[in-house]
This record gives C-alpha cells, structure tokens and sequence, in this order.
C-alpha cells in the first residue's frame, strides 16, 4: 500500500504539474504559443524532478504504466504488482487533472476537444517513449543518482523536439483526455497515443538490455 500511495500521489503531482502549469501559461502568454509551450516544459521538468527525488525510494516512481511495463518485463518487478500499479497511475493521474481545475475555477469534469492524430504524432510517441527508457535504463546504468535529473531534464527538452510533446506515458494520455486546457487531447485520440507508447516500450526491451548489458 505504501508503494501504490507513492504511485497514486506522485502521478497526482505529475498531471498538476503537467495540467496546471498549461492552464497558467496559456493564461498570461498573451497567446504566445511558444511561451506558454516553455513555461508548461519548465514546469512538467521541475515537478518530475521534485517527485522522482522523493518518492524513487518509496516505489521505485514510476508513475508510468509504460515504464511499469518494462521493468516487469524486464523481471525487475513482480508481475502481481504490475496491475494495481498502473491502476494506482492512472487514478492519480486523473485526480491530478480534477484538482488542477479546481484550482483555477474551472469545470472539474471535462473531456478535451484538442485533436492530436497523425502518422507524425504516432511515430513521435514511440520515438519519445523509448528516449525516456534509455535516460532510466542508462542512469541507473551509469549514475543511478542523476536519474531524477536526467528524466526531468530529457522531459523537458522532448517537449520541444517531438512533434507531440512528448506524452510518454498512458496515464498522463489517458488523463490528459478529461481537460479542454492547453495540455488536453481528445478521447479519439487517446488509444492510438498509448498504442505507441507500448511500441516504444517493445523497441526499448529489444535495444535497451544489450546496450546497457
């Protein structure tokens, strides 16, 4: 239970992070697409680093049903914890969303309008997802330390260089479908998102151990 409290809390903080800092930024850029985008990476950048730091010792942080997926394929999590972890993940995620609303006085319960589809978006998800397994993977190779850094730094950065903005994550997918925000993306184009993120993970079980062997 401890280690799915971590899991439900810090994907909570992750979605407010990701949500709240989006609602804020579209706020006061003036319209500004590309500041409200840099003020919404920023964002997302400090509060992983803030909830990987303090919870990576409580359940590992995945806060991720695709980092989850790897490592349990990987054998480096028991399978029975795999399903109340994602669980744990997606609900947080969306009370992540729910309180972000709230905050900023608006309707707790939407759905977004925001159309993200495309073979580049797709190819863009896959491409982000297995990046963010080769900074985990690598760090905990190298310098298991830095991998809190390394995550927010590389999430940051893949706001900017993947057409998608680097979702990489089917909770933070499935969440972000229930805000009409700067950060939302329709329900319709959810499943295909989260497709992609699992064939990021199936590049990264194929590459991943023999590189970092």
């Amino acid at each position: 239970m401890q280690k799915l409290a971590a899991e439900f809390i810090g994907t909570a903080f992750l979605l407010i992070g990701v949500v709240g800092s989006g609602i804020m930024a579209e706020a006061l850029s003036g319209g500004n697409t590309g500041l409200a985008l840099l003020a919404n990476a920023i964002a997302t950048g400090t509060m992983l680093y803030a909830i990987i730091t303090t919870l990576g010792p409580v359940s590992g942080a995945h806060f991720n049903p695709a980092v989850t997926a790897y490592f349990a394929l990987r054998g480096d999590l028991p399978w029975r914890d795999v399903l109340p972890y994602m669980a744990a993940q997606v609900a947080g995620g969306i009370l992540g969303v729910w309180l972000s609303h709230l905050m900023f006085d608006l309707p707790i319960l939407q759905t977004s309008t925001t159309a993200r589809t495309g073979l580049n978006l797709w190819s863009s998800e896959a491409i982000a997802t297995f990046g963010l397994l080769f900074v985990i993977v690598g760090g905990l190779r190298s310098r298991a330390e830095a991998v809190p850094t390394l995550v927010a730094l590389y999430i940051t950065g893949a706001y900017w260089f993947t057409s998608s903005t680097s979702f990489a994550n089917p909770a933070v997918t499935i969440a972000r479908g229930l805000s009409d925000t700067f950060a939302g993306i329709a329900p319709a184009h959810v499943p295909m998102f989260i497709v992609m993120q699992f064939v990021g993970v199936g590049i990264g079980l194929l590459i991943l151990p023999r590189l970092f062997r």
